[in-house]
Formats: structure tokens, sequence, C-alpha cells
């Protein structure tokens, strides 16, 4: 499906004040592909739940780096089952063990992280991406998060061309504890990202 035609200064104005939902809703009517991409890091449940609600077969992509902390891995396991979510899931080619043994995890400032990252989050993130060819792409990005973050809008597109939406782009945490409230959902705060290390790093998935 070809998403050129989509002018993204207009439709971000259009969206400028419209709820999550809405913005979701507006996302479906495009028509394509549609995916989720998710780390269970903390408020990811927000964006799965509001997601599926509209959708509930529509695939969920998790890229395990195989580093996440237990309580990321029980948090995953436990929204997983709860809100019946179809998870494709992608992992590094090599095993933790053997990453170990030959590089490490190296530091941000040692040269041998870029292979590192390379590793363990942008090949799987771009081997799922070629197996799923997405046109549409939700993400949990929001202002504030990173330089480049606050440079996006609630709708952009990736470097390939994908339509990336943003439904809470521009929500506090405050705001997100009160969907996940109303909800019910859980939140799990006890999150690592080896390859960001610094929650104001980007690591490679949306430059």
């Amino acid at each position: 499906m070809n998403l050129e035609h989509i002018n993204l200064k207009e439709v971000n104005k259009q969206l400028k004040n419209k709820a999550p939902q809405e913005i979701v809703e507006w996302a479906f009517s495009v028509g394509g592909k549609q995916i989720i991409t998710t780390n269970f890091r903390p408020y990811e449940s927000a964006i799965l739940h509001l997601v599926t609600c509209q959708k509930k077969d529509v695939e969920v992509i998790w890229c395990d780096t195989g580093y996440n902390t237990p309580q990321t891995y029980k948090h995953a396991e436990e929204l997983i089952k709860d809100l019946n979510l179809n998870i494709q899931l992608y992992v590094p080619k090599q095993t933790v063990a053997h990453r170990n043994t030959t590089l490490g995890l190296p530091s941000i400032n040692d040269p041998n992280h870029t292979v590192f990252t390379e590793q363990v989050k942008l090949e799987p993130f771009k081997r799922a991406m070629k197996i799923h060819n997405p046109n549409v792409w939700f993400t949990n990005l929001r202002k504030g998060q990173t330089a480049f973050r606050d440079s996006i809008d609630v709708i952009s597109k990736s470097k390939d061309g994908v339509l990336k939406i943003s439904p809470f782009y521009n929500w506090s945490d405050k705001q997100l504890d009160e969907y996940l409230e109303e909800h019910n959902l859980p939140n799990e705060f006890k999150y690592f990202d080896p390859t960001k290390v610094e929650s104001n790093r980007e690591c490679g998935l949306h430059i």
C-alpha cells in the first residue's frame, strides 16, 4: 500500500486535539498492514490495550534482547495472557552466553557497543519488519523522552516510509497513570535496555 499521499503536517494538525482512541481509529482507517512493537517497558500496557481494543489480533512484535529484568519478563507474561496478545517474538541470532564470552556488555563509550546494539536490537528488528512488512506501525513514543522524539509528532514516518503512530505522544506520565488505573492495567518500572543504558538516548530503531 502506498501511503506517500498522506501529508504529515496536515494530518498532525487534524489530529492535534484528538483523543488517543480517535488517533488509533484514524490509523486503522488508512488501511494496509498494521503492527505494534513493544519492549514491555513502563507504560507499554497502555498502547497495547489501546490498540488491541480496536483490533484484537493485531500482530505485536517483541524484539527481546535477552537482557530484560526478571520483573519485565513477568510483566510481559502477564500482559500477553491478560490482553491475549498476538505476540511475534524475535530474538538475536547469538545467545546471551555466546555474546558474554565474545563481546560482553560494552559501555556506551566502547566502540563494540555499536556491534552489540546491532546484534541484540537492530538485526532482530530489521528481520521482523522485513517479514511482517507493515504499512502502519503503532509505537508508544512520547514527547520529552529524547531530543529526537521531541522533533517528531503524533504521526511520523520511518526512514523506510512506514507510517508511525504515537497515540500518547502528547500525554504525561500522570495522564498515563490515570489511563492504567481506569482500565485496571499493570505497570512495571524495573526495566533495563542494554543498548540505551541512559533513558534519554536513542537505540537506533526510530531514527
